[in-house]
């Protein structure tokens, strides 16, 4: 009889483990956050390549840190009921165009929502295909305004971390090598602005930047910001996001990728935690 009872109660016991350990590893599979990636993915062949890049690779990075990926062309998503389900938004290439997306967008963000935007889902040039005619986006919450130029061809650059104590660059060293990218140049002086706080510049050992052939795409000195954030919005803005593509020989090849560097891909993993984790 008494061997009975310890038989049982050896049997209780493993049970009781089995369950408890089975909730450890629920509750250590249960994401973090949700993101959802807007993107177009229909103008210029080198954004499309980061667009497709970025999916192919953003899964990989949740399944290691514990978040949820998902994507969206359908830029009428951006409303208010879909966007609850998410903690943060990511713009792959291009912004939203119509007035209730933008308004959408505009209330998720002042109501504690997230965001991240690379490269061209910051550009705007009046006249263009696509215009400076949001003030709130290009002026408040970016701070950038429009447009002003870039470097030309996509090329390395060292960057320099101008806020060790962000979350985002918690870790990193003092100067990161950027993949191939082409450089943009704003219209506002963000170092004006008390609301941007600076994260990553071009470090003066780049120069020059660009290799032409016009020589207004070859950056010789200056200074230059191509990641930062707005202390008024939980977000994010990095200038990366546009690989290199074989437009001279018109092959169309693909020459470089944007995920193909492990420190530049920690730092983006560092900010979407940060952004994320509220």
């Amino acid at each position: 009889m008494l061997l009975s009872v310890q038989k049982l109660r050896i049997a209780w016991l493993f049970m009781m483990a089995v369950y408890l350990s089975s909730g450890t590893t629920s509750a250590q599979q249960k994401p973090l956050f949700r993101v959802i990636a807007f993107f177009t993915g229909k103008n210029d062949k080198a954004h499309i390549s980061f667009v497709n890049e970025a999916n192919r690779n953003f899964p990989k990075l949740a399944e290691k840190n514990h978040f949820t990926y998902d994507t969206t062309s359908n830029w009428n998503n951006l409303n208010a009921e879909f966007l609850s389900k998410y903690q943060v938004v990511l713009f792959l290439d291009t912004r939203p165009e119509t007035s209730g997306q933008r308004e959408a967008f505009r209330h998720y963000m002042e109501h504690g929502g997230a965001w991240m935007g690379f490269h061209f889902a910051a550009f705007a040039l009046t006249p263009s295909a696509y215009p400076q005619n949001w003030d709130w986006y290009h002026n408040e919450f970016l701070g950038s305004g429009q447009y002003k130029s870039n470097t030309w061809r996509p090329t390395s650059a060292i960057l320099k971390a101008e806020n060790r104590n962000h979350p985002a660059v918690r870790g990193i060293s003092a100067t990161i090598k950027a993949s191939p990218n082409e450089w943009y140049q704003w219209e506002n002086d963000l170092t004006q602005n008390k609301d941007i706080q600076i994260l990553l510049s071009i470090d003066p050992s780049s120069f020059p930047l660009g290799t032409g052939p016009k020589q207004h795409e070859i950056w010789k000195s200056g200074y230059y910001p191509v990641v930062w954030t707005n202390r008024k919005y939980r977000m994010i803005y990095l200038n990366m996001g546009h690989n290199d593509i074989d437009y001279e020989n018109k092959t169309d090849k693909e020459l470089s990728f944007t995920f193909d560097n492990d420190v530049q891909n920690q730092f983006i993993i560092n900010a979407l935690i940060w952004l994320g984790n509220k």
